[in-house]
């Protein structure tokens, strides 16, 4: 059994999509992120740096791993699936999917911090890392117009990078005339364990929550 701790954002469904898709059981542990839960005492002794996702492997020694592109790294190893055994092959999975870790999650991230949570609206970092999101994107347009997937095959590296790129207009950056990308996400997002693990934590937000996600602003983007 493993137990994830996590939150509705693009670095939660990574893991809980990787999870549904390897048909690992787990069970689900909801983290407020409004509440700062993911700073107090009990949850930095599993991760030190505050942020979800973790998990912890109950099967194996109670073994805790954060940093999403680590638990895919763990799981895929773990149950052998999802990442190419042969070694190039399995150096173009681990290329994007660092791309994604060091570029697209990064570059987003502020992009939806300058342009929905900043008190104050500062054209020059919206049109900054907007622009920067968008060049990331137009990458990804051209590896996918040759390959179905990004790493040939369906991979962590596809997990990783789907949650951040399917709420693009979240972060004020369209898609639509990048057919190759465009198509990817909707074939990702037909996938059942897609769907079902995007739906986890399995909470509805209320719109006084919403309310208290955006005054807690940057500190919510994990």
């Amino acid at each position: 059994m493993i137990d994830l701790y996590t939150a509705a954002t693009p670095n939660g469904w990574k893991v809980s999509i990787a999870l549904e898709e390897l048909g690992l059981p787990y069970r689900v542990h909801a983290i407020r992120l409004e509440k700062l839960e993911q700073k107090e005492p009990w949850f930095l002794a599993l991760n030190p740096n505050g942020r979800i996702p973790v998990i912890v492997d109950r099967a194996n020694s109670d073994f805790a791993v954060f940093e999403s592109g680590a638990i895919l790294l763990y799981l895929a190893e773990k149950t052998g699936r999802l990442l190419p055994a042969e070694p190039k092959a399995r150096s173009v999975a681990l290329q994007w999917l660092m791309f994604q870790m060091g570029g697209v999650g990064p570059m987003q991230g502020q992009a939806n911090v300058f342009f929905r949570y900043a008190p104050e609206k500062i054209p020059y970092a919206i049109e900054r890392y907007q622009k920067e999101t968008r060049r990331l994107y137009t990458v990804l347009d051209a590896r996918l117009r040759d390959h179905e997937y990004l790493a040939g095959e369906y991979s962590i590296a596809d997990i990783a990078t789907w949650p951040w790129v399917s709420i693009h207009a979240w972060s004020g950056v369209e898609i639509a005339d990048l057919p190759a990308l465009a198509g990817w996400v909707e074939r990702i997002a037909a996938r059942p364990a897609v769907q079902r693990g995007r739906a986890v934590p399995a909470t509805v937000e209320s719109e006084a929550r919403a309310e208290e996600r955006e005054k807690a602003g940057a500190k919510l983007l994990v």
